[in-house]
Order: C-alpha cells, then sequence, then structure tokens
C-alpha cells in the first residue's frame, strides 16, 4: 500500500489520519500534502479541533524517509527535504485550531516533533521515542524548537545525547511531551473521543485566543526552523551520514 494523508470530520473534530509503509516515515511529498491539509482546516469553519494520528498497529511515525534522504545529492536538496518538517510544524504552530496527538506506538525523530507540536498528546504505555540524529550524523535542529518548547532544553538534550536509548512513555508524561498515558489503545480512543468533542463545544473564539497563548514568543520559527533545515540538509551530504543510513537500512 501506498503512503497517505486522509481527514475525516465528525462533530466538528478533524481526525488527520496518516500513513506510510515504512514505519509511517514521511518522503517530503506527504510532507507537504500533510501541510496543506492542516491549512485547509484551519480556515475550515465547520471544524473546531484537530486530532493528528497515524494508522497501522506498529510506529506512530519514523520520521523522515531514509529512502529520500540517501538520493539527497546537493545542499538544496537537503534543505528542501528539512524544510517539510519545518512547514509542517509552522503549519502546526500557526493553525487556529486546537491539534490533539494521539500516539498508538512509537516516535523517532521527526515523528517526536510532530507529537511536540500538538498542543495536547494522548498516548499509550508502547509509545516510547528517541531522537537517533545523532547516530546518523545530523541532528535533530528542525524540531528542537518544538521539543524544547515542550520538555525544556535539559530534557531535549538527554534525549539528542543518547541517540539509540528509547525513552518510555510515562517519561514522556513527565517531561510533559505527552498528557495523558492509557494502557490500552481501547481506552486512549474514548477518553480522546470525549476529550475532543468536549473542546469541540467551547466557544470557538476562546479556543483560538487560547492557541495564541500557547504559542507566544515562537514568530522567529518562520525563519529559525529553515535556518535549522539548511544545516541538516549539509550535513546530511557528509560521508559519515550516507554510510549510517546505508547501516541503519540494513
Amino acid at each position: 500500500m501506498e503512503g497517505f494523508i486522509k481527514t475525516e470530520i465528525k462533530n466538528k473534530v478533524a481526525t488527520i489520519s496518516f500513513y506510510h509503509p515504512a514505519g509511517n516515515s514521511f518522503p517530503s511529498d506527504q510532507l507537504e500534502k500533510l501541510t496543506e491539509e492542516i491549512h485547509a482546516l484551519g480556515k475550515s469553519k465547520t471544524v473546531s479541533v484537530l486530532i493528528l494520528k497515524s494508522e497501522g498497529e506498529g510506529a506512530f511515525c519514523a520520521g523522515a524517509s531514509f529512502d529520500e534522504l540517501l538520493v539527497v545529492s546537493n545542499l538544496e536538496e537537503g534543505s528542501n527535504f528539512f524544510s517539510g518538517f519545518a512547514n509542517v510544524i509552522n503549519a502546526m504552530r500557526k493553525c487556529p485550531k486546537l491539534i490533539i496527538g494521539r500516539a498508538h506506538g512509537k516516535a523517532v525523530g521527526g515523528g517526536v516533533g510532530l507529537l511536540a507540536a500538538c498542543d495536547s498528546v494522548f498516548a499509550i504505555e508502547k509509545a516510547d521515542v528517541k531522537l537517533s540524529e545523532l547516530a546518523i550524523g545530523i541532528g535533530p535542529f528542525v524540531i528542537e524548537p518544538a521539543v524544547s518548547k515542550k520538555i525544556g532544553k535539559t530534557a531535549m538534550a538527554e534525549m539528542t545525547l543518547e541517540p539509540t536509548v528509547w525513552k518510555n512513555a510515562n517519561w514522556a508524561l513527565e517531561k510533559g511531551l505527552f498528557t495523558k498515558v492509557f494502557s490500552t489503545i481501547a481506552k486512549l480512543d474514548t477518553a480522546l473521543e470525549t476529550y475532543t468533542n468536549q473542546l469541540a463545544s467551547y466557544n470557538p473564539e476562546a479556543l483560538l485566543e487560547m492557541k495564541k497563548v500557547l504559542w507566544e514568543g515562537t514568530e522567529n520559527w518562520d525563519t529559525l526552523l529553515f535556518e535549522r533545515a539548511a544545516i541538516s540538509g549539509r550535513l546530511v551530504l557528509s560521508n559519515f551520514t550516507k554510510n549510517a543510513l546505508l547501516q541503519f537500512k540494513k
């Protein structure tokens, strides 16, 4: 099955689902589609709240597409690819609707960035998280502002400097990346439906103003995240990263 982005709307709650056969990783075309979908739903008068989730029973999101990273051949291509994550995160922070994440499985790299860019995250106990970028010769530069905003520089550094170590869901809950953690997907989905339906019943103008408050001080991200994308785009061209990516694929 090919990757996809799809949306379902019910009771003023829009659920955006993404899927890719390679661990729900993101090639650039799906990053672009997700960005466009968030922008469109942000303008919809029939939607008050967004849910971001992925499909399948495996990972929530394995981050960037290794296949696409391996074929990056110049700085422009590298910067453009990582700008895809910058575009998604900026779309999420500027979206006038609250975005609630649903983490049914593990998240790596860019997947952690997506969860950090949500306004709240419901997860299950097996939703471990990891920032593996240093292990492949780059770093979580684009997503760092979102991750640090959620869990602080110290916890972000702990994750970044231990790129092979998984942090469990309770760690993520304690640090603030997750809002609530559940023992089963059924319990998660029941609570998530109740929570988002309640949110959607509130005054849309109040929700909009609250969203603005939650993201105060991030106005420079329109520039910062693309500067960070250029750093990643340069590093992905190194022999170290190319060899590391090949080893990961094996």
